[in-house]
């Protein structure tokens, strides 16, 4: 009995011996590092013709854009803005963001309320002029303008906008987020909207006179006014948000794509 039992254990002491030992798994890895996350980053949207959305061009851009709410001088959504983004030829975009660069070192932002206008937005607005029943937002835009002289006078058949060209704009103070005071809104149908309203552009010098824009006022769209020209773009003669690029890079064509 005692030799079984002797066996017994001795068997029992060999499988242990012969059992794999189970170790104590290590690993290389780091535990105090985060995992770095790849956050995708969102794809640039292509538009045609090589434009390009002004968001994407130059980052601190701020956009209001007027056609595509009711807040304009239609009282409604202008055809063809989908979605309220700006789009300018890439010429255009490239000099913008050179006059954003120089308006930025001194404390100002670019507020874009209109860019690429789509044809179909200008034969809106041709349709709109020659309906004079159509008053809705005459207080706030055009009190002192009869309708029936608003075609070729304040709305063309033709606009610099739908070929990529040209932009409406004023300026916003970096620090403190407003709008800066130039005398009078977007789209004001009047001469108080005109350049030379109270004072000679050409020469910068601020002619006062009653009822009329301040010095600060004058002189605020100046400064809008010399980065511009200075950054290949013209001014016009009826608009101080106006200006247009001097070397089109389609001077004879009329785009009609939406924005979107």
């Amino acid at each position: 009995m005692m030799r079984r039992l002797y066996t017994y254990a001795l068997l029992l002491l060999l499988l242990a011996a012969c059992s794999p030992v189970q170790e104590r798994k290590t690993t290389d890895v780091d535990t105090t590092k985060q995992a770095e996350v790849v956050v995708p980053q969102p794809e640039k949207r292509t538009y045609p013709n090589d434009f390009v959305s002004l968001s994407d061009h130059i980052p601190d851009v701020v956009l209001e854009i007027r056609y595509y709410t009711s807040n304009n001088f239609t009282g409604r959504p202008v055809p063809g803005y989908l979605a309220p983004l700006a789009l300018l030829s890439r010429p255009a975009a490239d000099s913008l963001a050179v006059v954003a660069d120089e308006l930025r070192a001194k404390g100002y932002r670019l507020k874009i309320y209109d860019a690429y206008r789509p044809r179909k937005a200008v034969d809106a607005f041709v349709r709109w002029a020659a309906d004079v029943e159509d008053t809705l937002m005459r207080q706030q835009y055009y009190p002192r303008v009869d309708k029936s002289q608003m075609l070729g006078r304040y709305i063309s058949r033709r606009s610099a906008h739908a070929r990529g060209a040209a932009v409406d704009l004023t300026l916003v103070d970096a620090a403190t987020g407003r709008d800066v005071d130039m005398g009078g809104t977007f789209d004001w149908f009047g001469e108080e909207s005109r350049p030379s309203y109270c004072g000679d552009p050409e020469r910068m010098v601020y002619r006062p006179r009653e009822g009329g824009v301040t010095e600060q006022q004058f002189m605020n769209r100046m400064l809008l006014r010399s980065a511009m020209t200075a950054h290949g773009f013209r001014a016009i003669t009826s608009e101080w948000w106006h200006f247009s690029l001097r070397n089109e890079p389609f001077p004879h064509t009329f785009f009609d794509f939406d924005i979107e």
